[in-house]
């Protein structure tokens, strides 16, 4: 199996509502990753990426959605891995 650069883990930081409370309030970010990596692998790419101190990092997969799109037939959005990273005091991501 091939190695998972920093690149192929972290995916995209994801900016809803609820991940922007988490990171004005507890200084931390939620990002989808790569559904093999480990929290240890994230942990390291996003140390890598962006240049900050990793505290904690939790991971869970996130099933699908039943979704309908111009149609009466159903389908499914695809599962994904979400990371909801914890930075040091002091760091923080710039996403713009």
């Amino acid at each position: 199996m091939k190695k998972l650069t920093s690149f192929d883990i972290i995916k995209t930081v994801r900016v809803t509502e609820k991940a922007a409370i988490l990171t004005e309030k507890q200084n931390k970010y939620t990002m989808a990753v790569d559904p093999r990596a480990t929290a240890p692998e994230v942990k390291l790419a996003v140390q890598e990426l962006f240049k900050v101190k990793v505290v904690k990092v939790n991971t869970a997969n996130m099933r699908g959605k039943l979704r309908r799109q111009n149609t009466k037939a159903a389908g499914w959005t695809s599962d994904w891995k979400k990371a909801v990273v914890t930075l040091k005091a002091g760091d923080k991501i710039s996403l713009i």
